[in-house]
């Protein structure tokens, strides 16, 4: 369990560092370049500890999947880039697959 609380920091750092992506205008912004650059460094070593015991695809697919979902919120809320229907659609597939892999894939508990 504790490896799932280490993906759930990983994710936590990568969308912050994505955040900080948008604002950090192509790497002109000091200070969002170097949330960008801790932000990813701490959500792959994070990422790292959770593989351990979490199969790799497994943890990948969760961390991007929740990653892509929060980061499309935080884009509406912050950024104002709302999603289109197809955009909604698309991501309801995406937790859904991760809701699939989480209850019903035997990998996801080895």
């Amino acid at each position: 369990m504790k490896n799932f609380l280490f993906l759930g920091i990983a994710i936590i750092f990568e969308i912050i560092a994505t955040s900080a992506l948008k604002k950090s205008e192509q790497f002109t912004q000091l200070l969002p370049s170097i949330i960008t650059f801790i932000g990813y460094a701490g959500a792959f070593y994070f990422l790292s500890f959770a593989i351990r015991t979490i199969p790799v695809g497994v943890a990948y697919a969760i961390w991007s999947g929740v990653g892509i979902v929060l980061i499309t919120i935080i884009g509406a809320v912050f950024f104002k880039q709302i999603p289109d229907l197809p955009a909604i659609i698309g991501l309801a597939l995406i937790i859904i697959g991760v809701i699939v892999i989480n209850v019903f894939s035997k990998t996801a508990s080895h």
